[in-house]
This record gives C-alpha cells, structure tokens and sequence, in this order.
C-alpha cells in the first residue's frame, strides 16, 4: 500500500484554495489542477509499504515527543523549483519552527524502520498544479505576482494522521489509517 503522513486542511483554507485555483484554471487550462478537496500538509511521503510494515510504522509514529499544538497560516503563492521553470504551483504555509519539528521527529521515528529521510529541506505547502509544459505560464506568473501574498485562512493543528493513497483515473483517493494528538499519544 501507499502510505504518507500528512496533517489536515480545514476546510475553510480548502475553500478559499478551491475559488482561487477555479480563477487560476482559466488562465493556465493547460497545467494539471489539483483537486483541493482533501487536500493535506504532507510530512513524510512514505510510498509502498506491505501491511506488515505499515502496522510497524503506524506503532513508531504514536511515540511522538510531547510538542502541543501547532499554529498554521495559510498564505502566499510560489512556484517548485522557481518561477523562471516552475513545476508546480503552491499556496504556502508558515508554521515556525513546531512544525518543521514534527517533521523531524517523524523523519527519527521512521528511518530505523529503513524509510529514509528526506534529501531537501522540509517546505511546507498545498500543491495547487503541475507543469509539463511551458503553455500558459506567462500570464499565469504575471497573476500570481500581481495576488502578492493572498490570506487563505489560519488554524491549530492537534494532531496528525497516517494516511493510505489508491491512485485512481480521476484522482488519488485517501483513506485514513491512523491518528496522532500532536502531544504524543496515540489516538488509534
């Protein structure tokens, strides 16, 4: 199965992303729109894993260290790699320093398990879409310039969640395998 650990958007930050995205759309049809319903903060893409070793990292994230909750701001537009050859389109998230501590702590659980840790910087973000071509990139940079730095709404984040993901035609779907309070304590 394909597993990630990912924390939650509220759904008011999905729906402002969901309207400025349909804006977005009509200017760049030709890149790959993410479906923002369901969208998530991911903290460790873990990839395949037979069940025997999802229920092995299911067990090593429930020993997080105590860290409370974690204060998220929706904000901000930019571009992967940047925006002279972009790859994809995000909206940002700033979180200071709790939340690039969980992503560590999750990183130290998982690599005795053999999941290595992540070879770029931990950068929190939504993916909005994908490039595969240059079409409609101009005026598509030239709107999110012009946004500067749009709010999308801010949250406290509790807790986090190990999540399975089935590629399907239209979309990946997800399913929840299990829950972590952010304090340390599993929940399921």
């Amino acid at each position: 199965m394909r597993i990630f650990v990912a924390l939650d958007i509220p759904e008011t930050v999905c729906d402002s992303l969901t309207k400025l995205s349909r804006q977005l759309r009509e200017i760049c049809p030709a890149a790959r729109w993410a479906r923002i319903e369901g969208a998530h903060l991911t903290l460790k893409f873990i990839g395949e894993a037979p069940p025997e070793r999802a229920e092995h990292i299911r067990s090593a994230l429930g020993d997080q260290p105590a860290a409370g909750p974690i204060e998220l701001h929706f904000a901000g537009l930019g571009f992967f790699p940047d925006s002279r050859r972009p790859r994809v389109l995000w909206a940002g998230i700033e979180a200071g320093a709790a939340l690039r501590s969980l992503a560590a702590s999750i990183e130290a659980r998982l690599e005795p398990l053999g999941i290595p840790r992540e070879a770029r910087d931990f950068q929190p973000h939504i993916t909005l879409a994908r490039f595969d071509s240059p079409k409609g990139l101009d005026p598509l940079r030239a709107a999110v310039e012009k946004l500067g730095v749009p709010e999308f709404g801010r949250s406290l984040a509790v807790e986090f969640h190990l999540y399975r993901s089935v590629l399907k035609r239209g979309g990946a779907e997800y399913t929840r395998l299990a829950s972590y309070p952010i304090s340390g304590e599993s929940s399921s």
